[in-house]
C-alpha cells in the first residue's frame, strides 16, 4: 500500500468501483486506478477526487461549511443526531459498511460510528469544502466526491447501512447498493421546521406540504419503513449560531456575505424532522425464487 494512502480508504478498496468502467480500484501513484486506465486523484486532504465534468449540484460553498460545523458543534441539532444514531444501532448491531450520502462535513457520519465502534464509513458528497472536513470527522470515516444523482462508484449490494440526512435522494442507487439485509435511514425536515427563520427570511428554501408524499412515492417502488421517530422541539439561539444557521441553510439566493443585523434574528427556532428507517424491497420475491 502506498505510504500517503489514507488509511482510512484502505478498508472501502472492496466497496469503490471505477466510476467511468465499474472496475474495482487499485491505489497506486497517489491516485485510485482500474485495470482500463482509469485514474482519480486522491486529494493532499485525504479524499478520493472519483467526480468528473460538469456537477448537478454545486455543493456547499467554503462560508457554508464554516457556518454548519461551528453550528452542529454548538450542538443545537444534537437530538437529531441523537435520533440517527439510535436507529443506526438498531440496524447494525454489529461490523458493517456505513455511506452516508450528501455526508457534508460528516458529522453525522462519526456520530454514528461513534456509536457503531465495529462499523466503518464513508462520505459522499460534491462540496469538496465540506469532504476536507469530512475526513478529518472520524478515525474511521472515509470519504470521497460525488454526486448523489449520478450512479454511484459502489458496488452492488456492498452496503449495510445508507445515511440521507438533509440531502437530496437517489432511492434507485440507494437499492442497488445496499444488502437485501441493509437499512436506508432517511432525515427530512417537517413543515415546522425553523419556522420562525423562514418567517422572517423569506428567501430560505420553502419546505413543500407534499414532501413527504413525494418522498413516499419515490421510495415505494424500492423501500419499505420499518420505524420512523419524530424529533420536534425549540431551542434558544446565540447571535452568532443564528447567523450561522442562517448562512448553512439552503436559499433561492446566497446568503449575505456580511452578517446579518442581529435584531432580525431569532432568539429561539423549532427544529422538527422525521427520522425513517427502510428496509429493501427484494423484487425477486414477487415471484418463486431460492434466493
Amino acid at each position: 500500500m502506498p505510504a500517503l494512502f489514507p488509511p482510512a480508504l484502505v478498508p472501502f478498496l472492496d466497496v469503490l468501483c471505477c466510476p467511468v468502467c465499474r472496475a474495482r480500484l487499485h491505489p497506486g501513484q497517489g491516485a485510485l486506478r482500474c485495470p482500463d486506465g482509469h485514474a482519480f486523484d486522491i486529494a493532499r486532504q485525504g479524499y478520493a477526487a472519483l467526480l468528473t465534468g460538469a456537477r448537478a449540484t454545486s455543493g456547499d460553498d467554503a462560508d457554508m461549511v464554516q457556518a454548519r460545523m461551528r453550528f452542529l458543534a454548538a450542538g443545537a441539532y444534537e437530538p437529531v443526531r441523537e435520533a440517527l444514531t439510535r436507529l443506526a444501532a438498531d440496524a447494525l448491531p454489529g461490523p458493517g459498511t456505513v455511506a452516508d450520502l450528501g455526508c457534508g462535513t460528516g458529522h453525522y457520519l462519526a456520530g454514528v460510528l461513534d456509536r457503531l465502534p465495529a462499523a466503518r464509513g464513508l462520505g459522499l458528497d460534491t462540496s469538496v469544502r465540506a469532504l476536507r472536513a469530512a475526513v478529518r470527522s472520524h478515525p474511521r470515516a472515509a470519504a470521497a466526491s460525488w454526486d448523489v444523482f449520478r450512479p454511484f462508484p459502489l458496488a452492488d449490494r456492498s452496503l449495510d447501512l445508507v445515511l440521507n440526512v438533509f440531502a437530496p435522494r437517489n432511492p434507485p442507487e440507494f437499492h442497488r447498493v445496499l444488502r437485501p439485509s441493509g437499512r436506508l435511514i432517511v432525515i427530512r425536515p417537517t413543515h415546522h421546521h425553523l419556522a420562525e427563520l423562514r418567517r422572517r427570511f423569506p428567501a430560505m428554501l420553502t419546505i413543500d406540504p407534499a414532501k413527504e408524499q413525494r418522498l413516499h412515492t419515490a421510495l415505494t417502488p424500492h423501500f419499505e419503513p420499518t420505524d420512523t421517530l419524530r424529533v420536534a422541539y425549540t431551542t434558544p439561539l446565540t447571535p452568532q449560531e443564528s447567523q450561522d444557521l442562517l448562512t448553512m441553510t439552503p436559499t433561492r439566493h446566497p446568503a449575505p456575505a456580511t452578517p446579518t443585523d442581529p435584531g432580525s434574528l431569532p432568539g429561539r427556532v423549532t427544529v422538527s424532522v422525521l427520522a425513517t428507517a427502510y428496509r429493501p424491497v427484494h423484487f425477486c420475491k414477487q415471484a418463486a425464487c431460492n434466493c
